[in-house]
């Protein structure tokens, strides 16, 4: 339970700081952090969670991370559902945090977008679903990689959260004007609830992408990182 409560957490910090900061921070008047400011919100989440809570149940954060790791021999499948409940709940209760702070301002409409992933007309810059299927697969197959490769026994200890933090930042300054990024589909989750209606309708292509897209980097970590007999 331990584990399982520290992914609750850490999922539920990733979505209330990456997502908070899109909401209440990217535009604020005259001094909004803009996409740069999102993108590196994102990253530190990760990687301020992967120094508190690594040591207790990896730091996963993310469905499509669990079932990676899993692919990729590094996570046993009895856990995989516990991890994956525990994540979205984190997210969704992030999500409902966020929603009480962004209703404090007069004018606030969830209906704007609430940091929610979507395609078409939903994109940030207006991207179609075969370019946001391709996007979300092929960030979340990077990641894999870079997080197999980081928490690799041969890799420099100590680093990993590092590369992950900054490999999540990339990728977000790489995706968000596709997808608003998710490579995630508890971040998806957390906050799509709240939005409803199209989020909701568009919520399976961010849980599919990024499994997706994590199965493949394992995939390929697996291949390119063994060690030769």
């Amino acid at each position: 339970m331990k584990k399982y409560t520290a992914e609750f957490f850490g999922t539920f910090w990733l979505v209330l700081g990456g997502c908070g900061s899109a909401v209440l921070a990217a535009a604020f008047p005259n001094v909004g952090i803009g996409l740069l400011g999102v993108a590196l919100a994102f990253g530190l989440t990760v990687l301020t969670m992967a120094y508190a809570i690594g040591h207790i149940s990896g730091c996963h954060l993310n469905p499509a991370v669990s079932i990676g790791l899993w692919a990729g021999g590094r996570f046993p499948a009895k856990q995989l559902l516990p991890y994956i409940i525990a994540q979205v709940l984190g997210g969704i209760v992030a999500g409902g945090v966020l929603f009480l702070i962004a209703g404090g301002k007069a004018g606030f409409d969830v209906a704007a977008g609430f940091a929610a992933n979507g395609y078409g007309a939903h994109s940030p810059g207006g991207y179609s679903l075969g370019a946001a299927l391709i996007c979300e697969v092929v960030m979340t197959m990077m990641f894999l990689l870079v997080i197999m490769g980081a928490t690799d026994k041969r890799a420099p200890q100590g680093m990993a959260p590092i590369a992950i933090g900054l490999c999540l930042t990339l990728i977000h300054l790489i995706s968000i004007p596709v997808t608003n990024t998710s490579v995630n589909p508890a971040r998806s989750t957390g906050v799509g609830v709240f939005v409803g209606d199209w989020a909701v309708a568009q919520l399976w292509l961010f849980w599919i992408a990024p499994i997706v897209g994590g199965v493949i980097g394992a995939a390929i970590y697996r291949y390119i990182g063994k060690t030769e007999s």
